[in-house]
């Protein structure tokens, strides 16, 4: 993955006086997303969100919403875009997003998407949206996202990638 260092580039002061607005990191599960929000959220100082945190942090927390969207999870569903557009809105609410945000893979659908668009449409005072797809090769992705995997009843691995006797790595 290639980054554009100019980008990060520039004095304390001017990155003071220049507000990013929002940023949305668009792009494959296992690109980085997080990652490279991370890496914003030291640059900038604004707030990185995550649905997958937010559904999450709702849940943990007992949240009307949160226990809503228990109930879909645990019969194996998605949770409808109505729901995580509702957590985005109300996390979108606290003052620590006044100054610009990060938002880490969302939209993820089409109707995420119209919902965000209308929001930003409406509410970001002229601010620039900014909108950045990362790609990555797919060999590296596969790499990625199936050394991530858990599978409980493949004690005593964790992963689903495993080393055969000849030391090749493959994936199951």
């Amino acid at each position: 993955m290639s980054v554009s260092v100019s980008v990060m580039e520039g004095t304390r002061e001017t990155k003071a006086k220049t507000i990013p607005g929002p940023i949305l990191l668009l792009g494959a599960p296992g690109v980085g997303k997080g990652t490279q929000a991370k890496e914003l959220v030291k640059l900038w100082g604004i707030p990185q969100i995550s649905t997958g945190d937010l559904l999450r942090a709702n849940v943990a927390q007992g949240t009307a919403i949160g226990k809503a969207a228990r109930e879909v999870m645990q019969r194996g569903e998605l949770v409808p875009d109505s729901m995580v557009n509702e957590m985005v809105a109300l996390r979108l609410l606290e003052p620590d997003t006044a100054r610009g945000y990060i938002l880490d893979g969302f939209p993820r659908t089409l109707p995420q998407a119209t919902w965000l668009d209308g929001r930003l449409a409406a509410r970001t005072e002229g601010l620039p949206v900014v909108a950045v797809s990362l790609h990555v090769d797919y060999n590296q992705l596969l790499r990625r996202i199936t050394g991530r995997r858990n599978c409980p009843s493949a004690r005593p691995f964790t992963t689903s990638t495993q080393t055969r006797p000849n030391g090749q790595v493959f994936a199951m």
